[in-house]
C-alpha cells in the first residue's frame, strides 16, 4: 500500500489515541458486511451471481468425483476452496468496479486511488493547487516522480508545468511523468489510474528511490492560500506533512 507521510505531533498523545483507535475499528469480518452491503445496494446482481459461482463450481466438483470414480468426497474437498476463491475474486472485482464508479468525478478521488495501491509508493497528496480546486498529488516510486493533477486540463497543465520545473531543481536527471485523471482525451481514467501508474516503467532502484524523496523534503510547500473568495463549502486540500523517523 502506498505510503503517506506521518503527522509529527506529540507521540505522547499518538500513543494514548493508539488503543482507543485500534477498539474504534471494525473488524474484517465487519468490514467485508459493511462492503457487501454497498455492493448489494449499487448492484444487486452481484452477491447472487457470486454465489452461483461458488455453488455452480461446488456441484461440478461432486459430478466430476462420480464420473471418474475417484471419490467425490476427494473432489469435494478440492472443489470446495476453488469455486470460494473464484466467487470471492468475482465480488472483490466488482466491489472494486462500483468504488470507481463511485468516485468517478469527485474531488480528491485519484488521491484515494493513489494513497491505496500496492507497493513501493509514497503519496504526497496536494502538493499544489488552484482556488477553482484543481489539485496536484506528487508520487514517487519506482518510475520516478509522477505528478498526478485532477481538475480542469487547461489550469492543470499550467501548475503541473511549475511544480515539473520545482521538482526538477532537486530531481536532477530523474524522470518526472504527468497524469491528467479524467475522461477526456489525454486523461485516464479513475477506474485506469492504479494500472496507469503499476505499468510505468521502472526506472531507479530502491537506493535511487531513497535518495530521490530524501531531496524531495527539501522542497518548501507550494501550496499557498487563494486570493479571491473560496467556493462554498469547499475546503482547500492540506499540503504533505513532515515525515519523522
Amino acid at each position: 500500500m502506498a505510503k503517506k507521510p506521518k503527522d509529527t505531533s506529540n507521540s505522547q498523545a499518538t500513543a494514548k489515541g493508539g488503543a482507543g483507535e485500534q477498539q474504534k475499528r471494525p473488524g474484517r469480518f465487519k468490514q467485508l458486511g459493511m462492503v457487501a452491503k454497498v455492493v448489494h445496494k449499487q448492484s444487486p446482481k452481484t452477491i447472487p451471481t457470486a454465489v452461483g459461482i461458488f455453488v455452480g463450481l461446488v456441484a461440478l466438483s461432486v459430478v466430476g468425483g462420480l464420473v471418474t470414480g475417484g471419490g467425490w468426497l476427494y473432489w469435494l474437498s478440492l472443489g470446495i476452496p476453488i469455486a470460494f476463491l473464484a466467487g470471492f475474486i468475482y465480488f472483490t472485482r466488482s466491489a472494486q468496479k462500483i468504488q470507481y464508479t463511485m468516485l468517478d468525478g469527485q474531488l480528491g478521488a485519484g488521491m484515494a486511488v493513489l494513497e491505496n495501491m500496492r507497493g513501493d509508493w509514497s503519496v504526497e497528496p496536494g502538493v499544489t493547487a488552484t482556488r477553482q480546486m484543481d489539485v496536484v498529488h506528487r508520487v514517487v516510486g519506482r518510475p520516478g516522480v509522477v505528478l498526478v493533477g485532477e481538475g480542469d486540463p487547461q489550469r492543470l497543465r499550467r501548475i503541473i508545468g511549475a511544480e515539473k520545473k520545482r521538482v526538477a531543481r532537486v530531481a536532477y536527471e530523474m524522470p518526472i511523468y504527468d497524469v491528467l485523471v479524467g475522461s477526456g482525451e489525454g486523461q485516464v481514467a479513475i477506474a485506469d489510474l492504479q494500472k496507469h501508474m503499476m505499468k510505468l516503467p521502472r526506472n531507479l532502484d530502491k537506493t535511487k528511490v531513497a535518495e530521490l524523496r530524501y531531496r524531495l523534503k527539501a522542497l518548501p510547500s507550494a501550496v499557498q492560500m487563494p486570493k479571491g473568495p473560496m467556493p462554498k463549502g469547499v475546503k482547500m486540500p492540506k499540503g504533505p506533512k513532515p515525515q519523522t523517523r
